[in-house]
């Protein structure tokens, strides 16, 4: 460091070439004059000169700003590239080209195939978290290390995205006349220089098979793949992962355990070889993705080489990443890593590279998570990125570790959650729903969670507007025990009543391994329903009330026609630690849109019908005149049909 300070100060860097010329470039007779008591001399400044500024020619390499085109590469070239093994220390190593692979990526998309050399690389291999590695050919930067050849290969054969791509992605490029290629050869791309903001590109289906996170399976393993980047678990423990594995799967993640390291002042001072990525999750638990940076101009940052998860234009966090040692394996070697500092926003996921904005870093949604068991209570704060694909899971990935790793926690409990969504500008989305222990090999707390990535779904996918969440508050009470309710029978207290009457329901309850229970509410007979009509009394959970009354609106959008509907469809929702009792009349009901409509005549039906856009009306053959509800402390399963005539 300290002779990379001299040397860029100017003042070091005639004396270091003066004596590189002298001590390093003059014949071997040069010793023939130095007396020879004086040679032990000579030689131990050749040796000191070459230490000292030994990284400073690294140091140099790595930040040369010019760009080699793809097309004056050819086979058997020799190159090098940097990267991190361990600690801050960017490390060189060398490769050589074996040849051009045209159109690779997609139509005019091609890449570079290299083979690693020297001893680490050798003995790693192709190293999960080494994508966006810089490849200099002839001292010019050629592109970034992104794909790797094979499994058990016994030689580290990469694929690199060339610079041309990886500066400007190819949703961006515009045709090029055919001589611009040598025109460029010596182009600089220098801290002054611009570069055209990256747009937004949906991946074609060619490009996210080839480089989509999915594994491409060849019958001899020989497939070329991107190298994978590591998605960072710290706080999480694998038992928590296994639930959301195929999920995890499905979006091409690789994970890694590792940890955070404390913010430091130099966080943001990124050169080619450092590593950096996105921040999913950080607080009391942290999940975040780590890979290499390609370049740096201005407070522009290219690195990975290639996309994460193909999501286009984002604005998600982007913090340094600390390499705490290289883990190699003949089946997937990758680097130990721990999350740094902030550093800025990641700006776009594309193709052939992650890009991203020095600066300030994107707000994130803030969730409070408090268990509560008996008089003891424990909190827990994260935040998590806002983005309608990856948030859902977060949610549900985050409140499950944080209650399954939490000392007060423990299985065999009934869960109460309740909790509310803040949405910007709109009314909060209300939680409340309750878990009891079941017998199958899963966790009591699965679906809880699963409960909560069900409502963060239905909000961020609905076709109105982004849901601006601007805080999530979760309450879980703990009550050791399993309580839950099935329906085994209900009656009326008479099989007849008249217009407006009001009816007593008793309902038999058997609680898990407990004494049955009777509960009794009442339901009142319309005013208006005609004699000699027969009524159908509904007896059941809150899942079934909510299908009768709802049809197949349920779990969507509700037929909603904006966020406010929408998030009032959720908060009407029934909750399962309830009975209800609903009394229906057979009289159609008009779904439309987020409105009910209940006994509506035939020829209104019949002038609406098919005039709305398809599937935003339904009509139900029975309408829910009134309904009432038992509150009990354990979800309720089951459903009892009553008939009940009028005189």
């Amino acid at each position: 460091m300290l002779a990379h300070n001299y040397c860029c100060s100017g003042l070091i860097a005639p004396l270091y070439s003066a004596a590189y010329h002298y001590l390093f470039m003059l014949p071997a007779r040069f010793y023939q004059f130095v007396p020879r008591k004086n040679v032990r001399f000579a030689s131990l400044a050749v040796l000191t000169l070459s230490w000292l500024f030994g990284g400073v020619s690294a140091a140099r390499a790595q930040q040369t700003s010019e760009i080699i085109p793809l097309s004056q590469i050819q086979p058997g070239m020799q190159g090098y590239a940097y990267t991190i093994f361990a600690g801050d220390q960017i490390e060189k190593f060398d490769l050589e080209v074996l040849g051009i692979m045209p159109n690779f990526l997609g139509p005019k998309q091609s890449i570079i195939l290299v083979q690693l050399k020297g001893p680490k690389v050798e003995h790693t291999g192709v190293v999960a978290g080494m994508s966006g590695s810089p490849v200099y050919i002839n001292g010019k930067l050629a592109g970034a290390l992104s794909l790797k050849l094979g499994v058990f290969t016994k030689e580290p054969i990469a694929g690199v995205t060339p610079i041309d791509d990886v500066l400007r992605p190819p949703a961006q490029s515009t045709p090029a006349p055919a001589t611009q290629s040598s025109q460029n050869a010596g182009q600089q791309f220098s801290s002054s220089a611009s570069l055209p903001d990256a747009g937004n590109n949906d991946v074609l289906a060619t490009a996210a098979n080839n480089f989509g996170g999915q594994q491409i399976t060849l019958p001899t393993g020989s497939a070329l793949e991107p190298i994978e980047t590591p998605l960072v678990f710290s706080g999480f423990q694998a038992s928590a992962l296994r639930q959301f594995s195929s999920q995890l799967q499905g979006y091409g993640f690789v994970a890694a355990q590792g940890g955070t390291a404390a913010a430091r002042a130099d966080d943001s001072q990124l050169q080619p070889g450092d590593m950096a990525g996105m921040v999913l999750v950080q607080g009391d638990a942290s999940i975040n993705s780590a890979c290499t940076v390609t370049a740096v101009q201005a407070d522009r940052v290219f690195l990975c080489g290639h996309p994460f998860l193909s999501l286009g234009d984002v604005q998600l966090p982007m913090a340094r990443s600390r390499v705490v040692t290289t883990l190699s394996s003949d089946l997937a070697s990758t680097k130990i890593v721990n999350v740094g500092g902030s550093i800025g926003t990641i700006t776009g996921d594309h193709i052939t590279a992650v890009t991203g904005k020095l600066g300030a870093a994107p707000t994130m949604i803030p969730l409070d998570l408090t268990l509560a068991v008996g008089s003891s209570e424990k909190k827990l704060h994260f935040e998590l990125v806002n983005h309608p694909r990856l948030t859902p899971i977060l949610v549900a990935l985050t409140t499950f570790n944080g209650l399954t790793q939490n000392s007060l926690y423990g299985e065999g409990t009934t869960l109460h959650l309740s909790g509310e969504i803040q949405v910007k500008d709109h009314a909060p989305v209300q939680i409340e729903n309750t878990f009891a222990p079941g017998d199958a090999l899963t966790p009591d707390s699965l679906p809880l969670a699963l409960n909560i990535q069900s409502i963060f779904a239905r909000l961020f996918t609905n076709n109105f507007q982004a849901a601006g969440i601007e805080r999530v508050s979760l309450r879980v009470e703990s009550v050791p025990g399993r309580h839950s309710f099935t329906i085994e029978s209900a009656w009326l207290e008479k099989g007849e009543a008249e217009p407006g009457e009001t009816l007593k329901v008793r309902v038999l309850l058997r609680p898990y391994r407990g004494e049955p229970q009777v509960q009794e509410t009442t339901v009142r007979v319309p005013d208006q329903v005609a004699h000699g009509t027969t009524l159908r009394v509904l007896v059941g959970d809150a899942d079934m009330l909510n299908r009768a009354s709802h049809g197949f609106a349920i779990g969507g959008t509700g037929g909603s026609t904006g966020l406010d509907q929408l998030i009032a469809v959720l908060n009407r929702e029934r909750r399962n630690d309830r009975l209800y009792v609903g009394l229906f009349t057979p009289s159609p009901t008009m779904l439309w849109d987020d409105k009910e409509l209940p006994n509506v005549p035939l020829s209104e039906i019949s002038i609406v019908d098919g005039r709305p856009a398809p599937g935003s009306v339904q009509i139900l053959r029975e309408s829910l005149s009134s309904e009432s509800s038992i509150p009990l402390d354990g979800p309720v399963a089951g459903v009892i049909s009553l008939n009940l005539q009028i005189r």
